[in-house]
């Protein structure tokens, strides 16, 4: 991955999302771009005549407080020695990040953050959610792929090649197969193709589908869940039930690499 946007917000999770960045950006000879955004949006109030107000001492903090990260920002990837950028918006994030990754090769986010499954939602670049206390380590050690046949988790799969090329350990897990789906036999071929040897494992439903994966990825020692994002529905509300939402909610670890 040699093109890796990062949500670069001031929130406490922040140093996990720049360690990763920094490290595949070291393994794959990339570039990092970080964003930085305050969204002046959420400072203009309408009143019930339809004018505005605008909050200005608020807002004028909150630029010259991101201002302040993307200084800090720049200085920290300076030392780091790797080819950056750190950009600036006033956009609403999830918008931002959607028009900064479309020559992306993955963006890097925040599981807890309110925007990570919206950024999914929002672009067609692979994103990866970390647990916000822990950077992903690069090379990845054992990664999972949660297969169900369909076109998001194939997405995944091909955005998520250059991490799976170095890992010690690949598993396709499959708990049932969307009708129509590509057989799991086809993605063990595929990654076959680019030198990457992957053991399938069909499992047995032990409760929901999520809780029979996510019991099978704890057991097998995975680091990394690729995964589609929209299992179910493509319609808004019922995007983040089932499986999304679980690993997205309700399962702290592992990392995931989603697309859709």
């Amino acid at each position: 991955m040699r093109s890796i946007l990062v949500h670069a917000d001031r929130s406490p999770a922040m140093p996990a999302r720049l360690e990763t960045a920094l490290a595949l950006a070291r393994a794959g000879e990339g570039h990092v771009t970080l964003l930085v955004d305050t969204p002046i949006g959420r400072y203009i109030s309408m009143d019930p005549m339809g004018g505005s107000y605008v909050a200005s001492d608020a807002m004028q903090q909150a630029l010259a407080d991101d201002d302040g990260q993307a200084a800090r920002l720049r200085a920290q990837l300076h030392e780091a020695g790797l080819p950056y950028d750190v950009i600036r918006s006033e956009d609403e994030p999830v918008a931002a990040l959607a028009v900064a990754s479309r020559l992306a090769d993955v963006v890097i986010v925040s599981r807890t953050s309110a925007i990570a499954g919206e950024v999914v939602l929002a672009t067609r670049t692979p994103v990866l959610v970390l647990p916000d206390d822990r950077a992903l380590s690069v090379p990845v050690a054992n990664a999972c792929v949660a297969w169900d046949g369909g076109n998001e988790v194939a997405a995944a799969l091909r955005g998520a090649i250059p991490l799976l090329a170095r890992c010690a350990s690949v598993n396709v897990l499959t708990v049932g197969e969307k009708p129509g789906g590509f057989p799991a036999a086809d993605a063990v071929r595929y990654l076959a193709r680019h030198s990457i040897k992957a053991v399938p494992h069909e499992l047995v439903r032990k409760g929901s589908t999520e809780e029979t994966l996510a019991a099978a990825v704890l057991r097998l020692g995975g680091d990394l869940l690729i995964m589609g994002a929209y299992g179910r529905s493509r319609m808004r509300e019922f995007l983040f039930g089932g499986v999304t939402r679980y690993f997205l909610e309700d399962c702290p670890r592992p990392a995931l690499l989603m697309a859709h």
